[in-house]
Parts: structure tokens; C-alpha cells; sequence
């Protein structure tokens, strides 16, 4: 090899590196390492890597809810629990009404996308009155929807025996499982086996038809004068864009996103959790973004799918292989915490850095 071409093969290893950044080259080789100990310790990695997709599926459009907000300059949307909490309504509505399959999920997007434009509109205008403090602001708004929420799931007309507490005849119950209304609909939907590891086929696509709507969109002369705007508002405004129609429309966009993302969530999880479970469901979808390489001045679909695969796949594979080397321990919640909370303060910080 002549040294003109080693300059170049140099030259593009040292553009892929600073491309990709030191922090995820690290947690790759992390990953890497963990499979390599799976396969020593003769663990099932069909089993690993099944998880992992599934889990990639089921988070992807939770944290592409985070793009618009950075697009339009809010910053990370800490208040994703308000499209959460829409999307949580649209499904206790279809399993009170008996819908089941396809049917009942998309009965449940029909109900939950109306209510998280309502609720973005609602949101965004909360947030125009902060700005410059939007994160924050955005934090305490998602808690105490939260929690006034947890009444209505108390008080609500709904009378679904499969899911009111038995004592009392009223309230919905905690957790109520999907089993036999739209659970794995979309994971089974045109699955198949490669050599032991199941693809959930509808699940990805799914989420592959999000990501792309939103790339066409960020090409869009509205997605191009949302970038505008979260990059330079003065520049923006004095070029004729709505500042202000943009970052709302950033808003509610991430909001609706929010409220079909936590429905895919459900549905793959075969569970519906309510009351306080939605309460930090923005950390790891901003923990995900951040670690793929976003910005409070940038993000990409590219940050928002590395990120995606990065955290969960981490996740999923960390806590058996942790458990099975150390046997005869059971340190798989305290290793969730360690790692999870880990990583999301990690990437909080270097939010800020950039």
C-alpha cells in the first residue's frame, strides 16, 4: 500500500471517529465486550438479541418525539408525559369499548392523536410564556399531569370489568395487560425467525415509517423553517417565519409522537401502566437522543436511531449477562438503576457542554 493511500485510510478513520465521538465509540466497545462475556458464559444470545430489537421497536418513536422540540428550538421535551398520558387515554378508551387487534389500536391512536394536539397547543403557549426555561418548566408540567391524572384514572366513567378493581367496582386497576384487546399486534404482524431470533416485522416498520415521515418533513420548507428557527430565531423572524407558529408546531408535533409512541410501547409490552408509571418516561428517551450524538443546537433522525439502539441495546444486554456472571446474586434491579440512571446523567451533561 503506497503511503498516499495509507494517508488516506487514516485520514478516514480519523473523520469516522469524530463523527461517531469518543463516548459511543466506548459504549460500542462496551457492547461488543458484553456479547463476547454472553458467549463464554454459553448464555442464549438469540434470546439477547431478540430482546434488543424488540426493544429498539418499542422505544424508537419515544425518542424520536425529542427531534421536533430540539428542531424548533425548545430544547429536550422533559414534558413528554403530556402526549404519554394522551396516548394512555386513547387506549383505556378502545379496551372500555371492547375493540380488539388492529381495530382496537388504531381506535386508540384515534382518540389519543386529537388529544395530544389539544394538549400540545395547550403546553406549547405554557412554554411560550418561559422561554428560556422551557426543560425545566417542561419537567414539573409532566409531573403534575401526572399526578392529577392519577384522580381520573380513579374517577373515571370507565366499566370494563377486565379493567376496574374488583373491590369497590371503580377505578382503574394499576396495570392492565392487553392480552386480549391489541397486545403484540404490530410485533407479530409479518414476524419471522432468523436462525432462533424472532423479528417483530410490523413493529420495526412501524417505527421505520415515523422516522422517515419525520426526515421528509425536516426537508419540507416548514421542517427547514423550524431548523431556522431553533438556530437562529432573530435570523428567522426577520425573514418573514412565524417564530412562534413553529415553536408551537414543534410542540405539538412531539407531543402527538409521544402519545403513538407510548401506545407502540404498550402494545409490545403487553401491558398498559398508569397512574405514576409515566412519570420520568422522558429520561430515557432524552438519555437516548443525547447519547446518539444530538445537541441542543442539533439533532438528526441518524442521533435519534444510533441513540435508540445504543441506550436499549445496553440495557437489554447488560442486566442478564451482569446476573449471570455474578451467580447466586440477585443485583439485576440495582444493576437497571446503576446503569440506566447512570447514563441518562451522563448524557444530561453533556447536553451542556456542546
Amino acid at each position: 500500500m503506497s503511503d498516499e493511500s495509507k494517508a488516506d485510510v487514516r485520514q478516514y478513520v480519523r473523520n469516522a471517529y469524530e463523527q461517531l465521538g469518543l463516548p459511543r465509540l466506548i459504549i460500542i466497545i462496551f457492547l461488543l465486550s458484553l456479547f463476547a462475556v454472553a458467549v463464554i458464559m454459553r448464555m442464549d444470545l438469540a434470546i439477547l438479541v431478540k430482546d434488543s430489537i424488540t426493544r429498539i421497536g418499542m422505544n424508537g418513536i419515544l425518542v424520536l418525539a425529542m427531534l421536533p422540540t430540539l428542531a424548533c428550538g425548545v430544547g429536550l421535551n422533559f414534558g413528554l408525559p403530556v402526549g404519554v398520558i394522551a396516548g394512555l387515554v386513547g387506549a383505556v378508551t378502545s379496551m372500555n369499548w371492547g375493540l380488539k387487534g388492529f381495530a382496537g389500536f388504531a381506535a386508540a391512536m384515534a382518540i389519543a392523536i386529537p388529544l395530544a394536539v389539544i394538549a400540545g397547543y395547550l403546553y406549547a403557549m405554557l412554554l411560550e410564556r418561559v422561554q428560556g426555561q422551557e426543560m425545566m418548566v417542561g419537567t414539573y408540567v409532566g409531573f403534575s399531569l401526572v399526578s392529577g391524572m392519577c384522580m381520573f384514572w380513579l374517577l373515571a366513567p370507565y366499566r370494563n370489568p377486565a379493567m376496574i378493581f374488583a373491590l369497590g367496582g371503580k377505578g382503574l386497576r394499576t396495570t392492565i395487560t392487553l392480552d386480549r384487546t391489541f397486545g403484540k399486534v404490530l410485533n407479530d404482524f409479518l414476524g419471522f425467525s432468523i436462525l432462533d431470533v424472532y423479528i417483530p416485522t410490523g413493529l420495526l416498520l412501524f417505527m421505520g415509517v415515523f422516522y422517515v415521515a419525520i426526515a421528509l418533513f425536516f426537508k419540507s420548507k416548514a421542517g427547514l423553517a423550524m431548523r431556522t428557527v431553533g438556530s437562529n430565531p432573530m435570523y428567522a423572524r426577520s425573514s418573514g417565519i412565524n417564530v412562534q407558529g413553529m415553536r408551537t408546531l414543534g410542540v405539538i408535533l412531539s407531543t402527538v409522537l409521544a402519545a403513538i409512541g407510548i401506545l407502540v410501547y404498550s402494545q409490545s409490552y403487553g401491558f398498559v401502566q398508569l397512574y405514576t408509571a409515566p412519570l420520568t418516561a422522558a429520561f430515557p428517551a432524552v438519555a437516548s437522543v443525547l447519547i446518539g450524538g444530538a445537541s441542543l443546537r442539533k439533532a438528526t433522525i441518524g442521533h435519534a436511531l444510533l441513540g435508540t439502539v445504543l441506550f436499549h441495546t445496553l440495557l437489554t444486554i447488560a442486566l442478564p449477562v451482569t446476573q449471570t456472571v455474578l451467580q447466586g446474586a440477585d443485583i439485576s434491579e440495582i444493576a437497571r438503576m446503576i446503569m440506566s440512571n447512570g447514563m441518562i446523567i451522563y448524557a444530561l451533561t453533556r447536553a451542556e457542554r456542546r
